[in-house]
């Protein structure tokens, strides 16, 4: 009897998302590198989108991995047990921010850090609307759907949230639309999925006014820019904002499933009660997932990873020229390389992967080729890789 391949069952019993997975059988990840069941290297230049930012399979995180599992795995996870991990890392990433950010309820993902933040402003304000913008992404469950700037995903899962208002991002409508109903403004500092789209300073300082002015929370989404991805520990900082409620994912594990939102402890204080329980979480913050994630930001920040981010965005800009790129638009080691089709820029990934380098497109910017790699990646790698795309594209525009 003939045996199955891995990539048949992966095929015949793994839920599939797109019609044409990449379908590459990976057995190993170290550094920035993956290697798939034949050991040809490939250089993941997302990251596992923005999840590996201190590289993958880093001895130190693997060992708190290890360590914490002997001691135990899942508990009571949310709210009842003191457990060391969950209490080392919030205090870790409370004294990294602002200290009105000094309260952090883990989750299991950034969808679900969207959803727990949603529905904190509800209940704090007793108001519904929210404002949101078009070409965001905040995750896919139901609530983060309905804030999602896109009809074209929003469209088959309706009846969706009520009362969710999108604009463009830099309008001034926007910021007109914040009013004494609105419970929350949600955007992402730097728009990712729209192809690294950064928002105008005096624009956010102006909706940061005008939230202050009519009551209202500002969610700050750094699920994918957080953690030095951008040449600041967080985005925020660059735009001379504090967002109300911050929300984190990707890198927040270290590898490991962590979402989390953050916001002041008075605050956060009202899920506590009318109802009892109004967040809660089986897994999120699980103690494995937060030794991890503790132990990546303490690599992060220890290595001093932030000091290179700005001159590996001079290589990314000098090495990344081009006939055939229209445009380059970079935030710190995050770049879209912008072609002039979605068929141009999937014949250039193709390319990309026949010659070991892992890379895809936006979500709302299907003609742009997204570049995330590892924070770790050395200027030398940085060149090689800059070097397989240009080639990539003179092969597949030939």
């Amino acid at each position: 009897m003939t045996a199955i391949s891995h990539k048949q069952l992966f095929l015949n019993h793994v839920a599939q998302t797109s019609p044409m997975p990449i379908g590459i059988e990976m057995v190993k990840a170290e550094g920035i590198y993956l290697y798939d069941v034949n050991n040809k290297k490939y250089i993941d230049a997302i990251s596992g989108f923005s999840v590996a930012n201190i590289g993958h399979s880093n001895k130190e995180v693997i060992n708190a991995v290890k360590q914490q599992a002997e001691q135990y795995m899942h508990l009571i996870v949310y709210g009842e047990f003191i457990q060391q991990p969950q209490v080392s890392y919030a205090k870790l990433l409370a004294d990294n921010l602002p200290e009105t950010l000094n309260c952090i309820y883990f989750t299991n993902s950034g969808a679900e850090a969207t959803e727990g933040a949603i529905k904190l402003a509800k209940r704090f304000s007793n108001r519904s609307k929210i404002i949101a913008f078009n070409n965001s992404y905040h995750g896919s469950t139901q609530g983060a759907l309905s804030v999602m700037g896109s009809e074209y995903w929003r469209n088959a899962y309706r009846p969706l949230l009520p009362n969710v208002y999108h604009f463009n991002f830099n309008s001034e409508d926007a910021i007109n639309a914040i009013d004494e109903n609105t419970a929350c403004v949600i955007l992402e500092i730097v728009q990712a999925e729209a192809g690294i789209i950064q928002p105008n300073k005096n624009w956010i300082k102006q909706i940061q006014k005008k939230c202050n002015e009519k009551n209202v929370l500002l969610i700050v989404d750094e699920i994918q820019s957080g953690f030095s991805r951008t040449g600041t520990l967080f985005a925020f900082e660059q735009f001379n904002i504090i967002p109300d409620i911050l929300l984190l994912g990707k890198a927040l594990g270290g590898g490991m499933p962590l979402g989390a939102f953050i916001a002041d402890k008075k605050l956060m204080n009202v899920l506590t009660n009318n109802p009892v329980l109004g967040h809660i979480t089986t897994f999120g913050g699980h103690p494995v997932s937060c030794a991890a994630g503790k132990t990546a930001m303490e690599f992060l920040l220890k290595e001093n990873l932030i000091n290179s981010i700005k001159e590996k965005e001079q290589i990314l800009k000098q090495e990344l020229q081009h006939k055939k790129i229209k445009a380059l638009r970079t935030c710190g080691l995050w770049a879209a390389v912008e072609f002039d089709s979605f068929e141009t820029n999937h014949a250039v990934i193709q390319k990309c992967i026949e010659h070991g380098v892992i890379t895809d497109w936006f979500l709302f910017a299907d003609n742009c080729l997204r570049i995330a790699p590892p924070l770790i990646i050395t200027k030398e790698e940085l060149i090689m890789l800059c070097q397989i795309i240009k080639q990539s594209i003179d092969e597949a525009l030939h």
